[in-house]
């Protein structure tokens, strides 16, 4: 009897050894097939879709100098004064709001000039220069470079105007950019499923998406390039915005 007991007890472990080895042994099958799964190369399909827009800019900047000379630091001051007073008549003259008007802080240096004699480096000074910035920010594009062009009202009266040229933005940017990255990814999953079709699978989930550099330019220029930063021209009133979305989706 106790023989019987002790066979079977042992028939019992080796039952156990048995399932346990079966057990491992399955596992082991899994895990491998598990690692296989997700190591195994996937099929994958990546697109570039471009989307280029033109349009007109709803702002333009404008900024001028003009400045004055005296012996006197606070004489030269107090004729720029006069002169801002003359500004300020001429842009409400033209309509222009004051609101739109930014007149810089006045600045106030002295003036030397240089020369040299027997070989040396001198210096004589001319005085104080007050230099006074205008800067004009406005949707009314027409009146203000209508006003970059004629200025001599200003000339006649003895201020003599550095004329900057004018900067044109645009101030729903945020909205095309928007607007124009739903028009590239739409634009690149076209392109995907129509390449997947013709290969004869099935376009997958998607799996990564790149944004390209935002670019904006001059239309039909020859003057400007593609930057890896993004262009951004800023002189011309008509201008292209252009954009690139890549797409990477597994391919069934």
């Amino acid at each position: 009897m106790v023989k019987l007991n002790t066979l079977k007890m042992k028939n019992k472990s080796v039952l156990i050894a048995i399932i346990a080895s079966v057990a491992f042994v399955l596992g082991a099958i899994a895990i491998g097939v598990s690692y296989y799964n997700t190591k195994k190369p996937q099929k994958t399909v990546s697109v570039v879709g471009l989307v280029e827009k033109d349009f007109t800019s709803d702002l333009i900047v404008w900024e001028f100098t003009y400045s004055v000379k005296d012996n006197d630091m606070k004489q030269a001051y107090s004729k720029l004064k006069a002169q801002n007073e003359i500004v300020k008549t001429y842009m409400n003259n033209a309509q222009i709001p004051a609101s739109e008007i930014d007149f810089k802080k006045i600045t106030t240096r002295p003036v030397y000039r240089g020369f040299y004699t027997n070989g040396n480096w001198n210096e004589v000074f001319e005085g104080y220069e007050a230099k006074q910035v205008v800067r004009i920010e406005s949707s009314n594009i027409e009146k203000i470079e209508s006003l970059t062009r004629d200025i001599a009202e200003l000339y006649d009266q003895n201020i003599m105007i550095e004329n900057n040229n004018p900067e044109y933005y645009y101030t729903k940017l945020s909205d095309l950019k928007l607007e124009m990255l739903a028009e590239a990814s739409k634009n690149a999953k076209s392109r995907a499923e129509t390449i997947t079709q013709n290969a004869g699978a099935k376009l997958g989930d998607l799996k990564s998406a790149n944004m390209g550099v935002f670019q904006i330019t001059k239309p039909n220029s020859s003057d400007e390039d593609y930057t890896w930063g993004g262009a951004f021209n800023t002189s011309s009133k008509q201008k292209r915005a252009s954009i690139n979305m890549r797409l990477t989706y597994y391919v069934e």
